[in-house]
């Protein structure tokens, strides 16, 4: 027979006690129902709630055309959009077809208005190449997928709390659901499919996982499932949350699975071109990963690599089995397989570096000179007050010439700064004196050291 520690069990109750005190969640929830009828009262897209998707998305495609991340933020900002997601997440977690209906209704006409909006603003506006803002809207990643779930677990407990603070409008921009919706109708109105089915696949998997983390959330906040009076009616909406949960969860678990792949691949193989392709005199300008393709494709310039060094580094790659089957090609010098485009790129860039570089050391040098400038001028400052000073404690002096020199040893073993003081005098007065005016003009114009020249 065991007997526990009382100490033992005085640790993990006071332990207990802390966790309950400041994670549990159930504690300061707002009213179920309050909380609920707010999320019904954000789902329906009509009047006003459109009318404000509808500039939000105008204010996005403008701020994704002039690459500005300051409006896109402000776009999210403003934009309707969580609520039928949020919607259809509750609906499920409390088993209410009623609201999954209205809340899939609702996400199905703002997501038709927010694309053809955006794709009629990117028809008539004159902004035609895709910036980086756009760019970065094409091809959703493992981390967009975190971004979603976490964003939709902050979102809805935000929501259901009595103090809701700022937490919805950073969820709405954490999960960013209005560019790639503008990102597709860029890619409808400069015909890029690859731009619209990328743009959507990642809205898409930013929504199931909104959804997915607001059904959580019903679940750690306890919410009441519906209940109906009769139970077959009861057993038919289940299985239809069901069978909707399944067949949406299931391209978005194949859509992430892909996702992680990708990652993981495109992480293998800069792995490789690190470790692989570092050669002194050769250097990558270009580096393209596809792992739909298993290809790596890179461009070097500089000494060109022998071709038994290239195979050395082919047979590494099987170190990497994530690249099993990986087809690596390696452009040198140049030939008819240059990428001017990746050239030019990496060009500017390389000169945008060294402008900034020339530019920070020349300011270094605006900012000496300046200061040297100061001192001259302090000096210039200084002389009117001084001479009238100097008058005043010496009768005997009629001009004064002050400046900074610099004060080098034969042997060059130190340097220093110097100030000279030339002061011409009626009669020059005694050695005790000029020590009294070279205390006074040392301490007048804080110079460390200071040489008095009486003439």
């Amino acid at each position: 027979m065991t007997t526990e520690n009382p100490k033992q069990d005085k640790s993990r109750s006071a332990f207990t006690r802390f966790i309950r005190h400041y994670f549990y969640l159930r504690k300061d929830r707002e009213n179920e129902l309050e909380t609920i009828a707010n999320i019904r009262s954000g789902v329906e897209f009509k009047g006003a709630n459109l009318w404000i998707l509808i500039f939000a998305i105008l204010i996005a495609s403008l701020g994704l055309s002039i690459n500005s991340t300051a409006v896109v933020i402000g776009a999210m900002l403003i934009s309707p959009l969580m609520g039928p997601i949020i919607g259809m997440g509750l609906s499920l977690g409390i088993n209410d077809y009623e609201l999954l209906k209205k809340s899939l209704k609702s996400y199905s006409v703002a997501t038709v208005i927010s694309i053809l909006t955006a794709t009629l603003f990117f028809i008539l506006s004159p902004f035609d190449q895709p910036q980086s803002e756009i760019l970065a809207r094409t091809s959703p990643t493992i981390y967009d997928v975190f971004i979603a779930l976490l964003g939709g677990l902050a979102g809805f407990i935000a929501l259901s709390t009595k103090d809701k603070g700022n937490v919805i409008p950073g969820v709405a921009i954490a999960t960013a659901l209005m560019p790639p919706l503008c990102t597709a109708g860029f890619g409808i109105a400069t015909g890029n499919l690859r731009f619209f089915m990328g743009a959507f696949y990642l809205y898409f998997i930013n929504t199931v996982f909104i959804v997915a983390a607001t059904f959580l959330g019903t679940r750690i906040r306890g919410y009441v499932p519906k209940v109906f009076q009769e139970k077959k009616r009861e057993q038919t909406v289940k299985q239809s949350i069901l069978a909707i949960g399944i067949v949406t969860m299931i391209p978005a678990v194949i859509l992430t699975i892909n996702i992680v792949r990708a990652t993981i691949y495109e992480s293998e193989a800069n792995q490789f071109i690190e470790k692989t392709f570092s050669f002194p005199d050769s250097q990558i300008i270009s580096k393209k990963i596809s792992f739909e393709n298993k290809t790596i494709d890179l461009m070097l310039i500089g000494q060109e690599i022998p071709e038994a060094s290239l195979a050395v580094a082919r047979n590494q790659m099987n170190q990497f089995k994530v690249l099993e089957g990986t087809q690596l090609t390696v452009v040198q010098g140049g030939g008819e397989k240059v990428n001017l485009d990746a050239i030019r790129s990496s060009v500017m860039e390389d000169f945008y570096k060294r402008s900034e570089e020339r530019l920070h050391a020349q300011q270094a040098v605006i900012d000496t000179l300046r200061n040297n400038l100061e001192e001259y001028r302090l000096y210039e400052r200084l002389g009117g007050e001084l001479i009238k000073e100097l008058s005043v404690l010496c009768p005997a002096a009629l001009e004064l010439s002050i400046s900074q020199a610099l004060n080098i040893a034969v042997d060059l073993s130190r340097s220093d700064t110097l100030t000279i003081a030339v002061i011409k005098f009626d009669s020059i007065p005694p050695q005790e004196e000029l020590q009294v005016l070279q205390e006074w003009l040392k301490t007048r114009v804080n110079a460390k050291h200071l040489k008095l020249i009486a003439e």
